[in-house]
């Protein structure tokens, strides 16, 4: 058997431009063919394989496209954590990070600024959560907006850390958005809270569920859509 099979029959992972990332396998009843991602952030390799397909061939599948998953992995926006005089991503506009020693831990909007004081060690830290707040004020406000229009109750809501999923609807009806979206221009993270309030409609991608997202979200779909194939990578680069 070849080494790297054997190696990898408990811990799958592969080699890319010097880099060792995992790699998480995934079976789909629906798949009918292997498919190959990186995470966002670059931190593991994803395949999702059919149920027939062996593991064993996933792994010879990913290990054949290390070439293409270099290319992906230089694509990745490196790592840049929030530093007092740099910017933060905050509903699709840079602000400008205004660290003042003995001011105020809460940040605070001032003009094209976030105003914030406290240690600079965790700034990050106070910044993160910072945004979170804000995400879950935006969101449930986005979310109470399309439930209306949709005629349902109001689903809950829950911020996520999600690498593989921007939103996500649970059969129990709960919504989960990414915090990272409040990041995104309003359109974008707008377009992803009405998918899920969608799928509280219709648990699927037929047609009625499409019927269902044009008739309650007030915007261009595919434009948000096309934003965040673009720009979604983007948004992991300021904070881990």
């Amino acid at each position: 058997m070849i080494d790297w099979l054997r190696r990898e029959a408990l811990a799958p992972e592969v080699e890319i431009g010097g880099r060792t990332l995992p790699v998480a396998i995934r079976r789909n009843a629906r798949a009918r063919r292997l498919t190959l991602r990186l995470a966002p952030d670059g931190s593991e390799v994803r395949v999702t394989l059919p149920k027939w397909c062996a593991s064993r061939e996933a792994l010879a599948f990913v290990h054949a496209r290390t070439d293409w998953l270099a290319q992906q992995l230089d694509k990745v926006p490196q790592h840049e954590p929030p530093r007092p005089g740099g910017t933060l991503l905050y509903r699709g506009e840079e602000l400008r990070i205004d660290w003042r020693e003995g001011g105020r831990r809460t940040p605070v909007i001032e003009g094209a600024a976030v105003t914030v004081g406290g240690p600079p060690d965790n700034l990050e830290r106070r910044l993160r959560r910072w945004l979170e707040r804000e995400a879950i004020e935006a969101m449930g406000a986005d979310l109470a907006f399309y439930a209306a229009r949709a005629e349902i109750a109001l689903p809950s809501l829950r911020l996520t850390s999600a690498q593989r999923r921007w939103g996500s609807c649970s059969t129990g009806g709960t919504v989960r958005i990414n915090w990272r979206l409040i990041q995104a221009p309003d359109h974008v993270r707008r377009s992803v809270v009405a998918h899920e309030v969608a799928h509280v409609l219709h648990f699927d991608h037929s047609p009625a569920f499409h019927a269902a997202l044009a008739r309650i979200f007030e915007g261009d779909v595919a434009a948000a859509d096309a934003w965040i194939k673009t720009h979604g990578r983007s948004l992991y680069t300021r904070f881990g």
